[in-house]
């Protein structure tokens, strides 16, 4: 596995460049998502001769152990948004626990996925361990959630097909799933923060990697005290943001992922605008080739509207305005989902009552986006359950095994 991170290391380039031409993101951010991937390897690898069972204390006369052993075969399906961060989040704690793998990338963005298994061969990992197929879901994606070899699945995409991966494991051989499903993430903004610095954090928390991404922080609330001051700024950054080709460096925003992707989030926009949000920036596509969306604000938006409610997977973001705690926790929680929350506050009271309040599995006080490989990453709800990153990550690719055997004339138990 060191050996394999180290491989990335010095592929870096060509895998950001890779993952830009399939999914429209940003090159330098592809760079530093690659870069951190290796990292994630790293920490996994030192796991790997770390994983032990326990002593039991019986109540008989008896010695008792566990063991700690691999789940077995697992199938790995990830999405199309984060093609490199996805698949080396799923295979890392796989590997650590001895697991064999299948992994079916996306059918949007293979190419990053079939580079990491040669790079997987070079680095010494045996045939058959780290296996990757393309293909489309209702195929390729289908085969491994319904086969009778495969142990697991771990997968990361839509509510939807989540559904359909339960099915099929569960009419199959009954195998454990993990799901990371949709989200629609609260950005909650009361009244005692610094408007410019918040602003910043939730222009990225909605638009970053051209808001294809399912923690997107695209419900923001904002409280009455700086609502109007904090829509002002907003506007005025957003308008500063600048979309393009995914190569230039001063680029900030590149094109959805495929047609299929911008239809939809067209199709978001058009919903809000029918349904009586205010659309205060954006709402269209850019004068340029592609699938270039403006960055889209809307205001004036009730939480029962479609923008409101469904994940849109793009650039668009929905601003309301809430006078107090309790009502901003209500509405906040108001969804099916419980993916992730953004809660921003100077008083250390509110901060405490909000994350313990709010039903979601990532809460980031006065930042967003702050991922780590040591931080368990899941939803509630509709956005699924398991855990990926983390040590609960490593532990759902192991099975527990208890031994017993009787012990003879011990002067103690």
């Amino acid at each position: 596995m060191l050996k394999f991170a180290d491989l990335i290391d010095q592929s870096v380039e060509e895998i950001a460049a890779l993952d830009t031409i399939d999914a429209g993101k940003l090159y330098n951010m592809s760079k530093m998502e690659i870069s951190g991937a290796a990292e994630t390897i790293r920490y996994y690898a030192g796991a790997a001769d770390k994983i032990h069972g326990s002593t039991l204390k019986m109540s008989r006369q008896l010695h008792g152990y566990t063991l700690r052993e691999p789940i077995g075969v697992v199938g790995l399906i990830i999405p199309w948004n984060f093609p490199s961060l996805m698949f080396i989040m799923k295979i890392s704690p796989a590997l650590a626990a001895g697991c064999t793998m299948v992994v079916k990338p996306a059918e949007q963005t293979p190419l990053s996925a079939l580079y990491y298994a040669h790079l997987a061969k070079l680095a010494g990992i045996p045939d058959g361990v780290l296996n990757v197929i393309t293909g489309y879901g209702h195929s390729a994606g289908a085969a491994i959630t319904s086969h009778m070899d495969i142990d697991k699945v771990s997968f990361t995409g839509s509510t939807e097909v989540g559904r359909l991966v339960m099915q099929a494991a569960a009419a199959s051989n009954l195998k454990p799933v993990s799901l990371e499903l949709g989200g629609k993430s609260p950005f909650i903004v009361f009244d005692d923060v610094d408007v410019d610095k918040i602003c910043d954090l939730a222009i990225l928390g909605c638009f970053f990697n051209k808001g294809e991404i399912c923690v997107a922080g695209s419900r923001v609330f904002v409280q009455e005290g700086i609502y109007d001051k904090f829509i002002a700024k907003l506007l005025e950054k957003t308008k500063k943001l600048v979309v393009g080709d995914p190569f230039d460096p001063n680029v900030q925003q590149g094109p959805q992922a495929d047609k299929n992707q911008y239809v939809k989030i067209l199709s978001f926009i058009e919903k809000g605008k029918k349904e009586g949000a205010t659309l205060l920036t954006g709402g269209k596509p850019c004068d340029r080739k592609g699938y270039y969306i403006e960055p889209t604000i809307f205001t004036d938006v009730a939480d029962d509207m479609t923008i409101a409610k469904e994940e849109i997977f793009g650039p668009v973001m929905s601003v309301m305005k809430f006078k107090t705690v309790e009502e901003v926790i209500r509405r906040a929680n108001a969804t099916k989902y419980g993916l992730a929350a953004g809660i921003m506050t100077n008083d250390l009271n509110t901060m405490n009552t909000v994350s313990r309040s709010i039903r979601a599995g990532v809460i980031w006080v006065n930042c967003y986006f702050a991922f780590d490989r040591d931080l368990p990453y899941g939803g509630y709800k509709m956005s699924g359950f398991g855990r990926d990153m983390g040590m609960e990550s490593l532990e759902s690719y192991l099975q527990v095994k208890s031994v017993a055997m009787p012990i003879y004339n011990s002067p103690w138990l």
